[in-house]
């Protein structure tokens, strides 16, 4: 008997809603790149003959893009978790219609900056609401190809833009040709109307968008400010959050490096304008390649770990391009140097969403948004300071001549920024300790885990269950058990702790009421202890045999319990379990998710010492659960444990159809003469 064959998900933009949201996603980018090369332009232009002028009313432009996002991030946050996300993105598009039109209208510089200003305002509420949204529309599972999706456009469509305008300044310059009594900002006037055409299409589509759930009466919370001080106060207080947000914050500082003195660095190296603009969109071809080739390529390194490792690649690239004088070798450093900002972004995006509760993601993506703002804001501020402080050196050793200017400098500066903080996300978040980075990076190249390499190769299939307390995982663990045996297979269902004589008298230790007093060290280690003893007299006898090994709970539950709910370090908890399993891992973990509000009021009966946590114990757990899961999708299954029973039950034998061996007579069991293992 062979298995069915897994149906194949429907790709991400078959889902309806989400589909209407990115296209209005995909029009909003291309105008807000469109606005920035625009407006630079037009303030140029208006500002021709003193370089000094010029230059400061250019960057008072940029200055004048990121200065909102200091007051009003937290507030706009706030704003999308508390109010109808739909009519907050409909209104700000047709805010953002208005003024910008008005722009070529009025034609003057101080107006350039008073609508730059109102633009980026209507921005700050119009992201957050769009960021929180995406994860209602699409299941968990394709989260992370909707981010793709949504990163692609955001950054892809700068090309675009960059073509676009140039196409229309082309058209600009013959219509001037052709009719004198046009100004010299008839090109820019063009691309702004354009622009304004794309926040009324983004305008139309959001409108015409009727499921993004609605968050009238959703959260309790009485006071807008309590929710901005909320919103700072979790992110603060989550070390996942916080690492993730320390390294696109580095990758982000790097980058204003960049922006401050690319145009004086591409200068020096013998390119112009075309040559600017190559660079410019070399980075963000960079960004498309790493978001989709780059996670691709490395599937099977940890998030985590890839996440780290990206942004120090990132550093060392810049530290490159500031080093080498080669204008084509510098294009294409600058496209490694977009793929791998790619790459954290996509990540850092996908794990917030995954990670961060629905009423607080607005108030989470909007501080992130905010505060890269800020940072870009003060780097770049420094950036060309810094620059003209150091000024230009000329270094000769006999007939060797190097040229050292002070955007190298910024440029080295802010490559050894972004590699140190690429290394302090790396330690702080990295979920594999004891595993060599290198022979984990090596193995993901060749498509493979390091980890799965290292295991011993057996013929059964190991199925873990778990998640918190009235989850359901020991129901849904159950049913598997007997459909699999419906199907032909050999199944021996276990569960943690207790399918051992020994394991039972420690589940009666570890769970008894009384024990109050047990510390958080021994439970880990008689939970261990118990693994020990289960892998070795249960789990790998019955893989050897080639049974289906189905297990409710295992290595994942010590790690969220003892390493988040108790607060033991990750890495100590782990390497115990590691020892104590001889490094055996499911080929596949099932997560049933459910919020521990939800399912500690499925419990019947008294409660166990585990049980009777407060509910912020039962939180950290159900966090670290997710994390654990976020860091190796491909081995792991999130489902949704508020679905119905049913359809927790379908999408689990959706999956387990895809790993399963050919089936094992049932006879085999007894032929060996192995006692069956304790059930459920």
């Amino acid at each position: 008997m062979t298995a069915p064959g897994r149906r194949r998900p429907a790709h991400v933009l078959a889902n309806a809603p989400f589909r209407r949201l990115w296209m209005a996603m995909s029009v909003c980018s291309l105008g807000d790149w469109l606005n920035i090369l625009a407006l630079t332009a037009l303030a140029g232009n208006l500002t021709k003959g003193d370089y000094r002028v010029q230059s400061l009313a250019i960057g008072g432009v940029f200055i004048a893009k990121m200065l909102p996002a200091i007051l009003l991030g937290p507030l706009a946050g706030a704003f999308a978790d508390r109010f109808d996300r739909r009519l907050t993105m409909f209104y700000a598009d047709l805010a953002r219609f208005a003024v910008v039109l008005s722009i070529p209208l009025v034609g003057s510089y101080q107006w350039i900056i008073v609508a730059t200003i109102l633009v980026e305002c209507v921005n700050l509420f119009w992201v957050p609401a769009k960021d929180a949204t995406v994860p209602n529309l699409v299941p968990k599972e394709q989260l992370e190809s909707a981010n793709q999706l949504n990163l692609l456009v955001t950054y892809g469509s700068a090309p675009v833009a960059a073509l676009l305008f140039a196409v229309l300044s082309v058209a600009g310059d013959v219509a001037s040709s052709l009719l004198p009594m046009l100004t010299g900002t008839h090109a820019t006037g063009l691309a702004l109307v354009v622009n304004a055409a794309a926040y009324l299409v983004s305008a139309f589509l959001i409108f015409t968008l009727r499921d993004i759930p609605r968050r009238d009466g959703a959260i309790s919370t009485p006071s807008v400010l309590k929710q901005i001080v909320e919103g700072w106060r979790f992110v603060g207080g989550n070390r996942l959050i916080r690492g993730l947000i320390i390294g696109m914050l580095g990758a982000f500082a790097a980058g204003g490096a960049v922006v401050g003195v690319a145009k004086i660095y591409v200068g020096a190296l013998g390119g112009g304008d075309a040559a600017y603009g190559v660079v410019f969109g070399a980075v963000f071809v960079g960004m498309a390649l790493g978001m989709f080739f780059g996670l691709r390529l490395l599937r099977e390194l940890s998030r985590r770990r890839l996440f780290g490792l990206s942004i120090t690649v990132a550093g060392a690239v810049l530290v490159a391009i500031a080093l080498i004088h080669n204008l084509v070798i510098v294009v294409m450093l600058t496209v490694l140097l977009g793929a791998c900002a790619g790459i954290a972004w996509i990540i850092g995006y996908t794990m917030i969403g995954l990670e961060v509760e629905d009423s607080m993601r607005g108030r989470t993506f909007s501080f992130l948004q905010s505060t890269a703002r800020v940072t870009l804001l003060l780097v770049v501020a420094v950036a060309n300071p810094l620059a003209a402080l150091f000024g230009e050196h000329l270094f000769k050793v006999g007939r060797l001549a190097y040229q050292f200017d002070g955007s190298n400098l910024v440029l080295i500066v802010g490559g050894v920024l972004a590699t140190v903080v690429g290394i302090l996300a790396l330690r702080h978040m990295d979920d594999r300790k004891g595993v060599p980075l290198a022979d984990d990076l090596f193995a993901a190249l060749r498509g493979e885990s390091y980890q799965r390499e290292a295991e011993e190769q057996v013929p059964g299939l190991f199925v873990a269950f778990e998640g918190g307390e009235g989850s359901g995982k020991t129901t849904q663990s159950r049913l598997l058990a007997i459909w699999l045996r419906d199907q032909g297979y050999d199944v021996v269902q276990t569960r943690e702790p207790g399918s051992t004589k020994i394991g039972m008298r420690l589940r009666a230790i570890l769970l008894d009421a009384a024990e109050r007093g047990l510390s958080a060290r021994s439970e880990a280690l008689l939970y261990a202890a118990d693994r020990a003893e289960h892998v070795e007299k249960v789990i790998r006898p019955a893989l050897y045999r080639g049974s289906v090994v189905v297990t409710d709970r295992y290595v994942d539950s010590s790690l969220a319990y003892q390493g988040a709910g108790r607060a033991l370090e990750a890495a100590d908890v782990s390497k115990i379990n590691a020892w104590a399993t001889g490094g055996l891992v499911p080929h596949l973990t099932v997560l049933i998710d459910t919020p521990p509000s939800v399912g500690l009021t499925r419990l019947g009966g008294a409660a166990d010492r585990i049980e009777s946590e407060p509910l912020e114990f039962h939180e950290r757990v159900r966090k670290e659960f997710r994390a654990l899961a976020a860091a190796a999708p491909e081995r792991y299954l999130v489902v949704d444990g508020t679905l119905t029973q049913q359809e927790i039950t379908r999408e689990i034998q959706d999956r387990v159809r895809d790993i399963l061996p050919d089936p094992v007579p049932q006879e085999s069991e007894d032929a060996t003469g192995t006692m069956p293992a304790i059930r459920d």
